[in-house]
């Protein structure tokens, strides 16, 4: 009979004791899911012959009968080690759920996101979360910490669409590859953060926001109930600010610059006719660019074109009563860009990307936009804004108490 090696036996030993940690009775809870749900995708080696089985019927088989598996050599039974080792680690409160009247487990350390190690464990944590807070209706889209690393086909997709499969369901499905799966899943990651630690069951109820979105519309709620009109630099602050910062973090430097030229941002605001000369685009073109910009605030906001439409009467109907009459042109521009009304000229957004790689000749820029750009009147400013180094906003979610 061939002996072991000092390795084999340093694993048997390592076995053992994760057996008996596993068996123990407070991670019951753990033992019927298969060892798969403790694999990352990055693993490699791994026992595919032992994944489907269960930690029970894993734990109840010797280690000698382990290693001797067909399939299985002496790297594979180390990985089995290793994922039973991952399983040891896992808190059983977080899987099974907190028994009655106990309260949630405390939120984790702040840790970033690595696609690549996202076990089926963690997965069906993070999609309990949605769960259990009905965010389900919510599209991934709404709550994506960038529209650039979701393709444009599941903006609108709803979060219930994933939260009832697992990580290999999703890998099937059709064009549903690792680049597309990471950016689904990190939409839940992101969430699951956000919402760890807070109870569903609580009195008080949470609304999930994307930051920027969030402080806009509280703003306009408070706005809509004032008796005065705000100052230029308040709407600027508290609206434009806030909506131009989201379209930062959703879409590249291109458009944001047509979104704060048109606004007039950065000096006097340019027309359509203006932007198109100076870029050397059609103005066809130009529109599909800010037609993106209202695809990315329907999506952000939904109730964002029906808030900033009463907004806008009600600043209506407050300057006709004071003397002399404010400027809210500029308002009433940022509304127009963000949430417009049938645009002449409009065609249909954009298939791909909010700012295409390949254009016609014709409507190649004869000169770099950020050259073009102080052609227009204060446009030194937004030149040099699109000129710098840009540094891509940390995406955080705001979660707003309602009653």
């Amino acid at each position: 009979m061939k002996r072991p090696t000092v390795e084999e036996l340093q694993l048997l030993s390592r076995f053992e004791n994760l057996r008996k940690v596993l068996l123990s009775p407070e991670r019951a809870a753990l033992l019927e899911k298969p060892l798969a749900d403790w694999a990352y995708p990055s693993d490699r080696r791994l026992p595919f012959v032992l994944l489907g089985r269960t930690l029970r019927d894993l734990l109840n088989t010797p280690f000698m009968e382990l290693a001797a598996t067909p399939g299985i050599g002496q790297r594979k039974i180390r990985s089995l080690v290793e994922l039973l080792g991952r399983a040891a680690h896992c808190d059983p409160q977080v899987v099974a759920g907190p028994a009655a009247g106990d309260a949630p487990p405390p939120p984790p350390e702040a840790e970033s996101f690595a696609p690549g190690e996202v076990s089926e464990v963690l997965w069906d944590q993070w999609r309990k979360t949605v769960v259990e807070h009905q965010l389900g209706d919510e599209p991934l889209g709404r709550l994506a910490p960038s529209l650039r690393n979701l393709t444009r086909v599941v903006w609108s997709t709803p979060l219930a669409t994933y939260a009832g499969l697992r990580l290999t369901e999703i890998r099937h499905l059709r064009n549903h590859g690792a680049k597309r799966l990471a950016a689904i899943v990190e939409v839940f990651y992101h969430i699951h953060r956000a919402l760890r630690g807070v109870s569903p069951r609580e009195p008080l109820a949470v609304r999930v926001l994307p930051r920027w979105i969030e402080a806009a519309d509280r703003w306009a709620a408070q706005m809509l109930q004032a008796d005065e009109l705000p100052s230029r630099e308040a709407i600027r602050e508290h609206l434009i600010r806030p909506l131009v910062e989201q379209l930062r973090i959703d879409a590249d430097g291109h458009v944001v610059m047509l979104a704060e030229s048109r606004v007039g941002l950065a000096g006097t605001a340019a027309s359509v006719r203006q932007l198109a000369r100076v870029m050397g685009l059609t103005r066809a073109r130009l529109y599909q660019l800010l037609n993106s910009i209202s695809e990315i605030m329907r999506v952000r906001w939904p109730s964002g074109r029906y808030v900033l439409n009463g907004l806008r009467a009600h600043f209506d109907s407050l300057a006709q009563r004071q003397k002399p009459a404010p400027d809210l042109r500029e308002f009433h521009a940022a509304v127009d860009v963000f949430f417009p009304g049938p645009r002449r000229g409009a065609i249909e957004p954009l298939a791909t990307g909010l700012l295409p790689d390949t254009r016609d000749a014709e409507e190649m820029p004869s000169q770099p936009p950020t050259k073009a750009l102080k052609n227009l009147p204060g446009g030194d400013s937004a030149a040099s804004h699109l000129a710098a180094p840009h540094t891509e906003p940390t995406p955080l979610i705001t979660l707003q108490t309602a009653d």
